[in-house]
């Protein structure tokens, strides 16, 4: 499109955005009507995507970062023919309907992912970046459009600094400078250079440009295309509410309707009807071949080793061996590598592997990235630095990303280290996820396994792996499916259930040797699906025996013994019901003396046990 063309073309953009948000009655106008002609020129000039066929291996990607300028992204749609005027008038933030306050891939083909969560888009643009520069090799660009106000994030500049890192010249970030957030003005402003240093210091090609002269903005786009080793930032002043006198550079403004809409739009020049014909991306293969042949996973004998085998070391050995069998796999760490044992991935597979150093929220952003162009990440790290990225996991959630986080070093039994090291919320803090699969093996053959089957699941799969040694004592052959537990002692006579995963379990093996000695008969319960939980297997031990005892390592709140509480919540009888878990504040001690100060260690465990059958035999 010519100059006169992509002015009518923002215009447009402008007026739609406004007839939606002011038939909604909400909705984020003025936000999108600053980015109307960085967005006009971006579609009818640069961007390269087939609307039929969204999963072409060459289209360009797009972001919207700032999310809830939705009213945007949806009239672009309209332009481009993918939707239609009686649906972006009708339908924008109502119930069931696929144009959503802020767009999410479950609802909208053309959605990378969902955004919203302010700081996201420019990870996740890396992310899906580093799919076309490192593995898919298909030419095509990523555009990621962010807000100012968002550059405040501290995951912005994870993003911003990994990007330089590695060099990624087929990324280019819009920044719409249009000095106003949500309550007022931003900590910069206009001052583009403000921005510009901080890219610029990240490795990164900087334009500044009048966000509102289409023609400096095709220029940027071109030279973005054309520069060579680095990403770019386009830096573009802009004005919130522009083009409409009453609403233009004005506070206050944000998230509301314009009042006066039928004015405004006509200020705007009326309604228009523009199409435009965006431009095919050019001819590419599959994104990646995928070698699905036998997985030839490792294997540990019963008894392996005297002291036993760690599933952190099973884990990476699993993952190493899962890439050897599918050419989909790809794994990502957070500079901890030689502890997750994800080096074993990087020694057998250095081309499909990721350091992200110590950035973990950019290290779950790359992950979601990549599985959008149809990778199969494995994000490892210590279990208690997820919680530094959980936003991005919920986000992941609502976009329907399919990942598999892998946390080492879970629970008091690290020992030494202190509690900042132990991950201790991990459990609840995934299984609070929505769709989400928590699992937790207690030995190496259960955790080669369960690593293996996380690669055919849907949505966030999470693993939680111990630093120690631990017993085999499962079989290689052995079978563990997701939603299953395994029930290692059992009889007739069992007067207790006691119901453990990962290192508690095998407290409880010797917990329940000890009773039976003194005449207590014991069932054990592996519990290592945390979710979905084997409710059939718990109500009938509980039937059973009439007692559960639960105990882990992680806090009383949200793990284990909440899982197996939700067994009965469906109006069936509760049975009588003690949970062991960490309650105080860990200091630093050996693994045992850990464990037998938290109260979950096998000594522990038979107490309780004797004091819960005793109390049953109470008339």
């Amino acid at each position: 499109m010519n100059t006169g063309e992509l002015v009518e073309l923002g215009q447009q953009l402008r007026v739609d955005s406004v007839r939606a948000a002011a038939a909604a009655g909400s909705g984020h106008p003025t936000s999108s009507m600053s980015a109307a002609d960085l967005m006009a020129v971006l579609l009818a000039n640069h961007f390269r995507y087939d609307f039929d066929r969204p999963a072409h291996p060459a289209n360009d990607r797009f972001v919207l970062s700032k999310g809830h300028a939705s009213p945007l992204l949806y009239s672009a749609y309209k332009a481009a023919g993918a939707i239609d005027e009686d649906e972006l008038l009708t339908t924008y933030r109502k119930l069931g309907s696929r144009l959503e306050g802020h767009p999410t891939p479950q609802r909208l083909p053309w959605v990378e992912t969902a955004t919203g969560s302010l700081g996201q888009g420019l990870p996740l643009g890396v992310g899906i970046a580093l799919a076309g520069k490192r593995l898919d090799r298909a030419g095509y660009r990523v555009w990621v459009m962010c807000g100012d106000s968002e550059l405040a994030e501290g995951s912005v500049w994870e993003a911003a600094e990994h990007a330089g890192h590695e060099h990624l010249d087929n990324l280019t970030v819009i920044v719409d400078v249009n000095r106003l957030g949500q309550r007022g003005p931003t900590r910069h402003g206009h001052d583009l250079d403000a921005y510009a240093r901080r890219f610029q210091a990240f490795g990164w090609h900087t334009v500044e440009i009048d966000g509102h002269d289409v023609d400096a903005v095709d220029r940027a786009y071109g030279e973005a295309a054309s520069t060579k080793g680095q990403p770019t930032a386009i830096l573009a002043r802009t004005l919130k509410g522009k083009g409409v006198a009453d609403t233009e550079d004005r506070e206050g403004l944000h998230g509301k309707p314009l009042k006066n809409a039928d004015d405004a739009i006509e200020e705007l020049g009326g309604v228009r009807d523009i199409r435009v014909q965006v431009h095919e991306p050019p001819a590419a293969r599959l994104l990646h071949a995928v070698r699905s042949g036998h997985v030839e996973l490792p294997r540990f004998d019963k008894g392996d080793s005297e002291k036993g085998v760690a599933t952190r070391d099973a884990f990476g050995q699993a993952l190493a061996a899962l890439g050897s069998g599918r050419g989909d796999v790809v794994a990502l760490d957070g500079e901890v590598g030689d502890s997750t044992r994800a080096e074993f991935f990087a020694k057998e597979h250095p081309e499909r592997y990721f350091e992200c150093y110590i950035a973990e929220q950019q290290l779950v952003a790359s992950a979601v990235g990549l599985s959008t162009r149809g990778w199969v990440p494995y994000a490892s790290t210590f279990a208690a630095f997820f919680t530094r990225a959980y936003d991005f996991v919920r986000m992941a959630s609502i976009s329907g990303a399919g990942i598999n986080l892998v946390g080492s070093h879970a629970g008091v039994a690290i020992g030494q280290d202190g509690p900042s090291q132990m991950g201790l919320e991990d459990l609840a803090m995934f299984r609070a996820v929505h769709g989400s699969t928590v699992l937790y093996p207690c030995d190496a053959n259960q955790t080669a396994h369960l690593v293996e089957a996380m690669a055919n699941l849907e949505g966030i799969r999470y693993l939680r792996t111990s630093r120690g040694e631990s017993p085999v004592i499962y079989g290689p052959e052995e079978e563990f499916p997701i939603g299953g537990s395994k029930v290692l002692r059992s009889s007739d006579q069992d007067r207790l259930t006691v119901v453990a995963a990962g290192v508690t379990l095998h407290e409880a093996l010797a917990a329940a040797d000890t009773l039976e000695r003194e005449g207590i008969r014991v069932r054990v319960v592996d519990l290592y699906s945390v979710k979905p939980v084997d409710r059939a297997t718990l109500r009938k031990a509980a039937e059973d025996t009439g007692c559960l005892l639960t105990v882990e390592d992680h806090h009383e709140e949200g793990g284990i013994g909440d899982a197996v509480l939700d067994a009965f919540l469906d109006g069936r009888p509760v049975p009588r019901l003690v949970r062991l878990a960490v309650r105080t504040m860990p200091g630093s001690a050996s693994p045992d003396e850990q464990l037998h100060a938290a109260g979950i260690d096998a000594e522990s465990i038979a107490a309780a046990g004797r004091l819960l059958v005793e109390q049953a035999i109470v008339p």
